[in-house]
């Protein structure tokens, strides 16, 4: 793509260099090329990326320019955020290449034209594959699974019966989408268990990605909802009934329990544990390995929440000097 047609697309504005400027790719400062685009999100960073190889810049719309040069510069409000949206634009979508002669589809699925499905991916009864997605090789879409337009499900990947996808999901390698939750009723006489049933749905709204190996339950009796937007890291668990709101980030290795929601903007971090019928408000913030209990209710504070159970971090660390001193002055 050219300079002028990303501004025209992303906005901006050119402050030096020319519309007509080509561009292939991105890449780090350090690492470019002429063709790359690269960007500084500070005045030094700005400065040096400037200095380099690449063919553009995007910069802060603050940034002092000094006059001349041959790169083409881009100021934007959020350089890093432009650069990522450039990156994507110019990233060349895979063609859509029909369906590889090992796949298993039968005869009452419905397949939109623009597609792919890879080699031994299997598609069950009466599936619905929305326009230019791609089904990668041995991933397994389960009957009546429900999928929309440009979504791409990685290999090994696999979709319970079930399971709804808007458009614009990216599944990776290994995920597992509506397998039944873990919810049992517990014999008071026996002590034995039994399966409580485990028949509603999973949705996945727009623009949603699921990393590698993340697992997410259908709903018992209703539904597990992931709303636009949400990013999973890899190894995320997330239960039955669950409803995460719009744009939340999880990392790795978190896991929510049965009937919890998640407000909209929130952000887990790695190893946080989420109790069942726990509820966390919009915007809520929980640090590395925080804890929140069955049932409680977290509501934002403008603070990161750490520990378990989950308070503001500073309390945390005041909580903690205090043990530490108590423990010196035992041992003296």
């Amino acid at each position: 793509m050219i300079v002028g047609e990303l501004i025209e697309r992303l906005g901006g504005e050119l402050l030096q260099g020319e519309p007509a400027t080509l561009l292939a790719g991105v890449a780090d400062v350090t690492e470019a090329k002429e063709l790359d685009l690269v960007f500084g999100e500070t005045q030094a960073a700005a400065d040096k990326a400037v200095h380099g190889w690449a063919s553009a810049v995007v910069v802060p719309g603050d940034y002092s320019l000094s006059p001349g040069g041959r790169m083409a510069v881009i100021a934007a409000a959020q350089p890093r955020l432009w650069f990522a949206r450039a990156a994507k634009l110019m990233a060349e979508p895979l063609p859509p290449r029909g369906v590889h002669p090992t796949a298993v589809v039968p005869g009452d699925a419905h397949l939109a034209e623009a597609l792919f499905v890879g080699a031994g991916a299997v598609v069950g009864h009466g599936a619905v594959i929305g326009g230019y997605c791609r089904i990668e090789a041995g991933a397994v879409i389960g009957d009546g699974v429900v999928i929309g337009e440009h979504c791409r499900i990685y290999p090994r990947a696999v979709l319970y019966p079930g399971t709804v996808l808007g458009n614009w999901v990216t599944v990776h390698a290994g995920a597992v989408l509506g397998a039944d939750g873990f919810g049992y009723v517990r014999d008071a006489v026996t002590g034995s268990y039994t399966q409580f049933p485990q028949q509603g749905r999973l949705v996945i709204e727009d623009d949603v990605e699921i990393g590698a190996n993340t697992t997410i339950d259908r709903g018992a009796l209703t539904e597990t909802r992931i709303r636009r937007g949400v990013k999973l890291d890899n190894l995320v668990h997330i239960g039955h009934n669950c409803d995460v709101g719009e744009d939340v980030v999880i990392a790795s290795q978190t896991g929510l329990s049965g009937s919890s929601t998640i407000g909209r903007g929130a952000v887990l971090a790695g190893q946080v544990g989420i109790g069942d019928h726990a509820h966390l408000g919009d915007g809520v913030i929980l640090g590395g390995q925080a804890g929140v209990l069955s049932g409680k209710t977290l509501k934002t504070t403008g603070t990161v929440l750490w520990g378990t159970p989950a308070k503001p971090l500073r309390e945390c660390l005041r909580e903690l000097a205090t043990l530490s001193r108590l423990a010196r002055r035992k041992k003296d």
